[in-house]
């Protein structure tokens, strides 16, 4: 199973197809969607629009795992954010991919085993689980793939929770 982690930005998209494949976790491809400061908002979230659809059709993911959105201070990053999470969540559904949403305690709890764990500690985890020798430089990158272990991992518990038993015996 392919699955497509996102970490939405208007000016940095991170992304991170990771397989699971004979219960091991591989890194197909990760990297950044950059839209230009120099364009309108409306045609970054085009362009940004473009740019996923061409991840989707190149990687056609069986899912596409996001966090959710968190409360911010500064209300023009977070509409920027909510925006590009919009237009990115529309292409995933339009691809074709099952969309799941994780909270950020919940990514760090299922890569790290601690939902307070830091971006050192997710990196480690993140570059251990996927057994890579490096991992790419952008944080955004970094977070979507995590996000798509969250899945991967919550997916297998899903499964192991729909196969036990309804009661257990006495």
């Amino acid at each position: 199973m392919l699955v497509l982690g996102i970490d939405p930005g208007l000016a940095d998209t991170g992304f991170g197809a990771v397989r699971r494949q004979n219960g091991r976790l591989s890194l197909v491809a990760c990297g950044t969607l950059k839209t230009p400061a120099s364009l309108a908002d409306p045609q970054r979230l085009k362009l940004l629009a473009e740019q996923m659809r061409k991840l989707m059709a190149e990687f056609h993911p069986e899912a596409a795992a996001f966090e959710e959105l968190f409360f911010s201070k500064n209300v023009r990053s977070a509409m920027a954010v909510g925006q590009a999470r919009g237009v990115v969540l529309l292409v995933a559904v339009e691809g074709g991919a099952a969309v799941h949403e994780y909270s950020p305690a919940q990514v760090k709890l299922s890569v790290t085993g601690y939902g307070g764990a830091t971006k050192a500690q997710m990196q480690k985890m993140v570059q251990s689980l996927l057994g890579t020798r490096e991992l790419p430089r952008s944080d955004d990158a970094i977070d979507a793939l995590a996000i798509a272990i969250c899945h991967h991992h919550s997916g297998r518990l899903r499964s192991l929770i729909s196969r036990a038993p309804s009661r257990v015996p006495v």
